[in-house]
């Protein structure tokens, strides 16, 4: 017979149901599916999108602030939102710009937020209006780490993991964590559910065609949230040969098996900035922050730049190339 002493005291819930299911066994199922054999997985971002996006999905993009964005990819996920009347999605909200430009689509629907802003320049405009004008319907609030630990315990195979994070916080009121009598000793301990993307996307400094993928700089929560994707879109500055792989294995940050496309993308996180090898576009996105806080010029931004043009190489034109030359770490910015 269950005593008292055998339940555990439950201090706290957060008042936020899951966005997302957790589905390890689903993870696992998915992941012995996949071909562990070395396939070129070379694609562009019109046909990675078009086969790994859809309707109703909960999808993690990957970045540090505007660090790493992988802005080619969500352009051409703003795009295939709009040509597929794509709805209901649901996002991990760990971002500054690429979020803004998403919400603008009106098919984010459920956000599981830790910060969303664009820094410097203040409070999101567009995700402020779609909050509060209803179109996103739930936000989950989280702290950065618990986010990154979240897409950690999926990645482990484990439900959940105790974490001592956002206790005593409105943070943790807002979320869908618990605090509960720790089992091991005295005291609390706040668990924290598995989150499991349908989809990911990350951006990183070098690839090969098969999909192992290298990071410079800070890594962020990319090799967390790579082994807790059931698909995973990967967009690179550079596709190197597997022996330049090979030279520096430690480095190499995600391995082929988790991937199912690989994206060459140069400049493929601007206006934000890489590691290395560029600085972000400060007169760009401060211009976007000045548009956004009107719905309207916050669309007309979104018709120049991203609907207006056809795909990366586009935009880099339109960009202009001379003047992303003048973004590279040892120019004059």
């Amino acid at each position: 017979m269950t005593t008292q002493e055998d339940v555990l005291r439950v201090f706290e819930r957060g008042k936020q149901t899951l966005l997302q299911e957790v589905d390890i066994e689903g993870l696992r199922a998915h992941n012995r599916k996949k071909p562990k054999a070395l396939i070129d997985k070379v694609t562009t971002e019109q046909d990675a999108v078009g086969r790994l996006l859809e309707d109703g999905q909960y999808v993690g993009i990957e970045l540090y602030g505007t660090v790493r964005c992988p802005m080619s990819i969500v352009r051409e996920m703003v795009r295939q939102i709009r040509a597929k009347d794509i709805q209901n999605l649901r996002i991990a909200g760990q971002g500054c710009y690429e979020q803004e430009l998403l919400v603008n689509t009106g098919a984010i629907k459920a956000s599981d937020w830790t910060y969303t802003g664009l820094e410097v320049y203040g409070i999101s405009p567009s995700w402020r209006r779609a909050v509060e004008g209803g179109v996103v319907e739930t936000v989950c609030e989280w702290s950065n780490a618990a986010l990154a630990w979240r897409f950690k315990a999926a990645g482990m195979g484990v439900p959940f993991l105790p974490v001592q994070v956002m206790q005593g916080t409105d943070t943790l009121r807002c979320s869908s964590a618990m605090v509960i009598e720790n089992p091991y000793g005295e005291g609390k301990v706040a668990i924290i559910p598995a989150l499991v993307a349908d989809l990911g996307v990350i951006h990183v400094s070098r690839a090969d065609k098969y999909g192992n993928c290298q990071i410079d700089g800070i890594t962020g929560f990319a090799r967390e949230m790579a082994r807790a994707s059931k698909r995973l879109i990967v967009s690179a500055e550079e596709i190197v040969d597997t022996d330049v792989i090979r030279e520096h294995p430690d480095r190499t940050q995600i391995p082929y098996f988790l991937v199912d496309a690989v994206v060459e993308a140069p400049f493929g996180s601007h206006p934000g900035e890489m590691a290395g090898s560029y600085v972000r576009d400060e007169p760009h996105i401060k211009s976007y922050y000045t548009d956004a806080k009107d719905a309207e010029k916050a669309q007309e931004y979104m018709e120049r730049w991203i609907y207006g043009v056809r795909d990366h190489e586009a935009y880099l034109d339109l960009v202009g190339r001379d003047h992303l030359e003048t973004l590279r770490l040892g120019k004059e910015v």
